[in-house]
């Protein structure tokens, strides 16, 4: 029971230095705060517009289309990692299967930019 416990001290010490330095954090957070904030910092704001009344009030598309690029990176950046750490060890096939899936990638990539996805006017 002892080596149990001896192999989770560090466990136990990381996780109360994490929950007292999030202590520490929250309340030098409380103390430091400014205590009359701007009007217009606390006002709702999402997507890019102010908040409004009606649901059936039109918006511009081209935010979805943004988080959706951000999303087909976000993958790509989580695919290309790990394929790069394993690169040597792995043979033609996953090298040719990784420039297929940039390949798709990029075309699609190509496909948002020519129908305007980024052009902001």
């Amino acid at each position: 029971m002892q080596d149990l416990l001896r192999d989770y001290l560090p466990i136990l010490v990381f996780l109360a230095l994490a929950v007292g330095l999030g202590l520490v954090l929250i309340l030098a957070a409380v103390v430091i705060a400014v205590r009359n904030p701007d009007p217009e910092k606390v006002s709702a704001y999402e997507c890019g517009f102010n908040a409004f009344d009606d649901a059936r009030m039109k918006f511009d598309v081209r935010f979805y289309l943004v988080s959706i690029l951000f999303i087909i990176f976000d993958l790509e950046i989580a695919f290309l990692f790990p394929w790069a750490v394993a690169f040597g060890d792995l043979g033609t096939a996953a090298f040719w299967s990784m420039m297929a899936f940039l390949a798709v990638l990029t075309a699609g990539f190509a496909y948002e930019w020519k129908k305007g996805a980024m052009d902001w006017q």
